[in-house]
């Protein structure tokens, strides 16, 4: 398969191309390492492939017409997997107008150049913030009409673009709303990635309201199975959720951590924060149906396997 991936240098990104590549796929990357994060983490992420001559590295902004042509140039692409985007729902409240651009501008330009170039698969990675404050567990077929933060927006924009497209070029596309994902390589500004370094230095964890929110966090591995999956299966379009199917509580979240590092946390108790959701929980009924989904690794495996890769990079 050739396969273009979007923000490939990034947390998901880098290890689907990973799992990619050593499948024998031929890799596009396209990122334009924004300093969100430190771009240097991002570019040690793909750095192993630099020499491989089936991965490609183009440094641009899919906001950009004359990047995204070069992604596309040169090559028949099979599928494309677009996880490029401005994330995070709290920064999106003071940067709407760059999310905007990001998230729906640039999965525009996308699009448009899928449609050129001969339709190629298109799978999005979209987000469970779409469903806002709605009732649990979370399924396609629920109402997402009223998204409570500017990422949210955004991302709801991205997958109603998607199906636009599909409607009136026949693009065959996957809309996955992946749950809150964790594992190696994490954006550092997460929880979990924030609360392992906090707990790992002794240092003060932010717990924002009284801990009793919760988060159906899903292990990056399983999240990689499921886009696999929708490059794999032969729909034409579908919105599919992706998710672990066991949310936790923030204060039960902080107790694990505590299991899997060995050590005690120093909590900070702060307000609840605007735009936040009370809890997410993924129906993943649909996704074991379409995909054959089913999410394997459960959260103390995974805070163990993240708790050593984290030892094993501390910087």
């Amino acid at each position: 398969m050739n396969v273009l991936i979007t923000g490939g240098a990034g947390f998901i990104g880098s290890h689907l191309v990973d799992r990619r590549l050593a499948a024998g796929d031929r890799v596009t990357v396209i990122d334009d390492f924004n300093d969100f994060y430190s771009p240097a983490r991002k570019r040690a992420n793909i750095a192993p492939h630099l020499e491989n001559p089936c991965f490609r590295l183009i440094e641009g902004d899919i906001r950009d017409e004359t990047s995204v042509a070069r992604a596309f140039e040169g090559q028949d692409l099979d599928a494309i997997v677009h996880l490029a985007a401005r994330a995070g729902v709290r920064p999106s409240l003071s940067a709407p107008v760059l999310y905007e651009e990001v998230n729906v501008i640039g999965t525009l330009r996308l699009l448009e150049a899928a449609v050129r170039r001969g339709k190629p698969r298109f799978v999005l990675a979209s987000s469970s913030s779409v469903y806002g404050c709605g009732r649990v567990p979370f399924s396609e077929e629920d109402p997402v009409g009223r998204p409570i933060s500017p990422y949210a927006a955004t991302k709801r924009g991205a997958e109603l673009h998607v199906a636009a497209t599909h409607h009136l070029e026949g693009l065959a596309a996957v809309c996955l709303r992946i749950f809150t994902v964790y594992g190696p390589r994490q954006r550092p500004e997460m929880a979990i990635a924030r609360f392992l370094r906090g707990v790992e230095k002794g240092e003060p964890i932010p717990i924002y309201g009284d801990g009793s929110s919760s988060r159906d966090y899903t292990y990056v591995d399983d999240v990689i199975d499921g886009i696999e999956a929708a490059l794999r299966a032969p729909l034409q379009f579908e919105i599919i959720n992706l998710g672990g199917a066991h949310p936790i509580s923030l204060s039960e979240l902080v107790a694990a951590i505590e299991a899997a590092t060995g050590r005690t946390a120093v909590v900070e108790r702060k307000p609840d924060q605007p735009g936040d959701v009370p809890a997410t929980y993924a129906s993943v009924e649909k996704a074991s149906r379409l995909l054959s989904f089913r999410p394997r690794v459960p959260l103390p495996e995974g805070l163990r396997r993240t708790v050593a890769w984290l030892r094993g990079h501390a910087a």
